[in-house]
């Protein structure tokens, strides 16, 4: 792994890339969960000379492929997830809102990008966001994926236990989830000539019965219908309580399921799976023994 260098306005940002593809990465911080910082970036202009990597002396990447300080000390070329600049000082890309995008001037014309710059150990430096003007950063369609990942919004769980109302032990209850709850969604990630769309598909419900039992279903389940043999189990999803709940916390047992979905992307001619997700929904039952009456 080498680092490259793009020159944004006056400051170069190095950045580690791989050889031959021109890409490379770009994140925030570990702790930041904001995909948009989590940023592949390629190398749009010519890396400055060694040693006068922005053309004049001062810091930057030398002919060894270290970083340095204007005074010419080696420093790490990234720092806390942001990249060193060739004043010393550390870029990251930010996303600043409105109201400091208007306190620092407003939007600036032109292609630029906006960064979080931090300068270690030198209380004269200005940090803070700064825009650096320069064509923005091209940006791998893997990474775009991620950025549609965090913008899926995923539907409400809601949950049916059938028949309505109290269960009864040893008769079989059908568990469902609402039809809205279980179908697909997707949301797009996009920069100028790059758009990647991610897909949630759900591909499993764990429900957790409240009595120990964990039953994990591949669909929706079946809704009991109104005339259903109470008997008869739920042809793909169901339980069947042995005790009742009268001796758990507040008399009910308390049902949770967690769907599991799988995230696929496509987009610029490519495709893949980005780590799924999962959502959960909980509901109260109360399971009685069921009494027999006799003449």
């Amino acid at each position: 792994m080498v680092a490259a260098c793009w020159l944004l306005g006056s400051v170069l940002l190095p950045v580690p890339a791989s050889a031959g593809d021109g890409t490379g990465g770009v994140q925030c911080s570990k702790d930041d969960p904001r995909p948009a910082c989590d940023v592949n970036a390629g190398t749009p202009g010519q890396p400055g000379q060694p040693g006068k990597p922005d053309g004049g002396d001062g810091g930057g990447q030398g002919g060894d492929g270290k970083c340095r300080n204007p005074a010419g000390e080696e420093i790490p070329c990234v720092r806390d997830g942001a990249y060193a600049g060739a004043d010393g000082c550390y870029y990251a890309p930010a996303d600043p809102s409105p109201s400091t995008v208007a306190a620092l001037g407003g939007q600036p014309a032109g292609e630029g990008g906006w960064y979080m710059r931090t300068c270690y150990g030198d209380p004269g430096s200005f940090g803070g966001v700064v825009w650096i003007a320069g064509a923005p950063p091209v940006v791998s369609p893997a990474v775009l994926a991620r950025q549609a990942r965090a913008r899926l919004d995923l539907p409400r769980i809601v949950i049916h236990l059938n028949p309505p109302g109290d269960q009864l032990v040893n008769l079989p209850v059908w568990l469902a989830l609402d039809r809205q709850s279980w179908r697909s969604v997707s949301a797009t990630a996009s920069v100028p000539g790059v758009s990647v769309t991610a897909t949630a598909r759900p591909v499993s419900a764990t429900w957790s019965m409240g009595d120990g039992v964990t039953v994990t279903c591949t669909g929706p389940g079946t809704a009991w219908t109104s005339g259903t043999d109470p008997v008869k189990a739920s042809p793909d999803c169901g339980h069947v309580y042995r005790r009742s709940s009268a001796n758990a916390p507040r008399g009910t047992y308390g049902v949770t399921v967690t769907v599991t979905w799988e995230v696929t992307w496509a987009g610029a001619g490519q495709s893949g799976t980005v780590p799924g997700l999962v959502t959960t929904g909980q509901v109260q039952t109360r399971v009685q023994e069921s009494q027999t009456v006799t003449n």
